[in-house]
């Protein structure tokens, strides 16, 4: 659930992080890239994050505009994501946090994920 008070503030890196302000959703960008996965493969890369998490987190990232989600009418349920020209721009920040954290060696425990 999104801190209000983030969401409210009105500097551009306030707003920026009322976006992507949770663990997961820059992890979830990275996990997606260029490519359109569905729910289930997302979770399977992500194996540490719960369903109900993902969901929820999925749902914010669309109302943001950092993804969008195809949902098909057919049975079995299919709902494919894939992330927007918005959230497309976010990778190189990520890439260049992914690489300050292994020029810095953090030693925390390492998430189990397949991007």
């Amino acid at each position: 659930m999104r801190q209000e008070k983030i969401k409210q503030c009105s500097c551009a890196l306030g707003k920026a992080m009322s976006a992507l302000g949770s663990k997961w959703k820059p992890i979830i960008i990275l996990v997606i890239k260029d490519r359109t996965l569905r729910f289930g493969e997302i979770a399977a890369r992500i194996s540490v994050i719960s369903r109900k998490v993902l969901t929820d987190q999925l749902r914010e990232m669309e109302e943001d505009n950092l993804l969008t989600r195809h949902e098909f009418k057919e049975l079995p349920p299919r709902v494919e994501y894939h992330l927007t020209e918005k959230g497309l721009a976010l990778l190189p920040i990520l890439n260049l946090l992914e690489e300050w954290e292994k020029e810095f060696d953090f030693n925390e425990k390492k998430l189990d994920v397949t991007l």
